[in-house]
């Protein structure tokens, strides 16, 4: 162990700062699990309602975690170089586009909840009631915004904690009203006592609700935090805009937006052509991705610490630091990743089993998850290298090399798998992991360059000679 982790002071840094990200991660998981099997004992009708804008749900999240890359970029930089100032004045203009962006994002998102539902094809039954549930979720979207945004400003300054805390009371209070505001007013018998639940039956509403309500909850609580903080307060700062400070985060986050823009694209496209492989493999799809999700929890809960160190690394011009970053990161990515591939491996068909009572979706689904479960640390190496680059501000690679991946390698291959074999949802999977593997070559091929390498470039050349 110690040939293997040689570097111990930094590996406690590295497991200080993922260790909460990871567990808040867990706990989000595992709430979501919890969210959609009450939302699925009101009927199919409800699940179908909540889950037709599931995917713009992830495409709105996702641009304004995009935009918020730019500021770890620039405070993590910051910190490492000292500038404190400079990340105070980099917090004060993320409350500046926590505003712009919350309020544009409401002010849009509500103003098509009526005509959503007609673009993602919803059935007419149900469309009444999904526009509803969309209308309600998106409501309190600028504190979407400000939970999204503060809580990696908060990262960028290796506070994983206090996100954690918050998401643990977020997430438990979205439970806990999803009991008050889905069910009617019932009795249920608790250790032989019998017990009346007040409840307000407003069933799939209820559930928009009780979200928009922890939403606004986490909003209130990160804000609060970020203006509490030690280091970071924007307290007594100018919220006007800075140009000093928004050209360059804006310059790091556009490539990390069009990347996620080309992702969520292409994972419409990828859905769609799986829908056209009939009901047995949409089920099995849906069911897979439910299940390798929580599966991927270590990965990215490391990238944000490798992002976080990166930056200081960079800042600070400690190119030996940056070195010993891969050195440290890898191998500890790699065991977790190892471990996470094969309790997938042994126990998809049981975890399968819990999301249906299909022979056929089990069989495929376990199938499938075998399948990625081989190829989980190859691609954790990916996550954690982008990571890397994301905290010095390289965003234009990642760019590249996923949206290649995405368009050249999944789509294109899924469209020739879908016109010229019979292989069904195995062939598109096997694309999938083409996907990945690809990325995984790219990602190390771009770690491990002699010259011009990113990490090392981004650390100045009259520093780097001195270490």
């Amino acid at each position: 162990m110690q040939k293997l982790f040689p570097d111990r002071a930094m590996l406690r840094v590295i497991v200080a700062l993922a260790l909460p990200t990871v567990l808040e991660q867990v706990l989000q998981t595992a709430v979501q699990y919890v969210d959609t099997a009450m939302v699925a004992s009101l009927g199919t009708d409800a699940v179908a309602a909540v889950g037709s804008t599931t995917t713009l749900n992830w495409l709105f999240g996702s641009a304004v975690s995009a935009l918020s890359i730019g500021f770890l970029a620039y405070i993590s930089q910051s910190l490492g170089a000292k500038r404190t100032e400079d990340a105070r004045r980099a917090a004060a203009q993320s409350v500046f586009v926590t505003l712009v962006v919350g309020v544009f994002l409401t002010v849009l998102t509500l103003s098509l909840s009526s005509v959503i539902p007609r673009w993602m094809q919803v059935d007419e039954t149900i469309a009444p009631t999904a526009s509803r549930y969309f209308f309600l979720l998106y409501t309190p979207m600028l504190f979407r915004t400000a939970s999204i945004v503060f809580s990696t400003v908060l990262r960028s300054a290796g506070d994983t904690k206090t996100p954690m805390k918050i998401a643990f009371l977020v997430n438990a209070t979205n439970v806990a009203l999803n009991f008050l505001f889905i069910y009617p007013t019932r009795t249920v018998s608790l250790f032989g006592t019998s017990v009346t639940l007040f409840g307000l039956d407003l069933n799939v509403e209820g559930a928009a609700l009780a979200s928009a309500v922890s939403f606004v909850l986490g909003g209130l609580l990160t804000a609060r935090a970020l203006f509490s903080h030690p280091t970071l307060s924007p307290r007594g700062l100018s919220l006007r805009p800075d140009r000093r400070i928004l050209a360059p985060c804006l310059r790091v986050a556009l490539p990390n937006l069009l990347q996620r823009a080309a992702t969520s694209a292409g994972y419409v496209v990828f859905a769609a052509m799986i829908n056209s492989f009939g009901p047995v493999s949409v089920a099995a799809h849906t069911v897979a991705n439910t299940v390798e999700s929580a599966f991927y929890i270590p990965a990215y809960g490391m990238q944000t610490a490798a992002s976080t160190l990166a930056g200081n690394a960079c800042g600070a011009k400690d190119l030996d630091a940056m070195r010993r970053l891969p050195r440290t990161f890898l191998p500890l990515e790699t065991l977790l990743m190892l471990a996470s591939g094969a309790l997938l491996f042994v126990f998809a068909p049981s975890l399968s089993a819990l999301f249906s009572a299909e022979d056929s979706v089990r069989t495929l689904a376990t199938t499938v998850l075998q399948m990625i479960a081989v190829t989980e640390p190859f691609y954790g190496v990916s996550i954690i290298i982008e990571g890397f680059l994301l905290g010095i501000g390289e965003t234009r690679l990642p760019f590249l090399f996923n949206t290649v991946g995405m368009w050249g390698v999944r789509i294109v291959g899924t469209a020739l798998t879908l016109t010229f074999t019979d292989f069904g949802l195995v062939g598109a999977w096997g694309c999938m992991i083409a996907h990945n593997l690809l990325l995984f070559v790219l990602f190390s091929l771009t770690l491990n360059r002699k010259r011009n390498n990113p990490l090392y470039r981004a650390v100045d050349a009259s520093d780097s000679a001195k270490n």
